[in-house]
């Protein structure tokens, strides 16, 4: 992923500048979203925090997956198991970037990045992302 959001910049920098404040409380699951692009440019991660209705797939029976990750290193975490979105009833168009979340619907946007390649999915397709092929990294 490409970088965090302002929310997730803050919180952190509130978790160790300000003796663990509870601005900073961490949740229990996050979750991670697919999205389209809707401008021409593609998508950035401001306008998936300012409009991510805009920009996440919603509808056909798309709901956002919960992932998990494995221990940091080296300033990196990655994903420890494949999160598989089920099989869509209708098209979702075309998925070209992923967004972690603090909640199952609405919340907050964490982190977000571009897919390495856009995937197109229609009518009956499924999407998977194997368990260490989603990485966060602080830089």
């Amino acid at each position: 992923m490409s970088s965090f959001a302002d929310f997730t910049e803050n919180r952190t920098l509130d978790f160790w500048f300000k003796a663990n404040s509870l601005s900073s409380t961490a949740p229990t699951t996050v979750y991670v979203g697919l999205c389209t692009s809707t401008q021409s440019a593609g998508d950035t991660l401001a306008d998936l925090e300012a409009n991510t209705q805009d920009d996440e797939v919603s509808g056909n029976g798309y709901a956002r997956q919960s992932v998990t990750f494995a221990a940091a290193a080296n300033g990196s975490i990655s994903t420890n198991a494949t999160v598989t979105f089920t099989a869509s009833g209708g098209n979702w168009g075309t998925i070209t970037h992923v967004a972690i979340f603090n909640a199952l619907t609405t919340g907050q946007v964490l982190a977000a990045g571009a897919l390495t390649s856009s995937k197109v999915i229609s009518n009956g397709d499924s999407l998977q992302i194997a368990s260490g092929n989603l990485t966060v990294t602080l830089a």
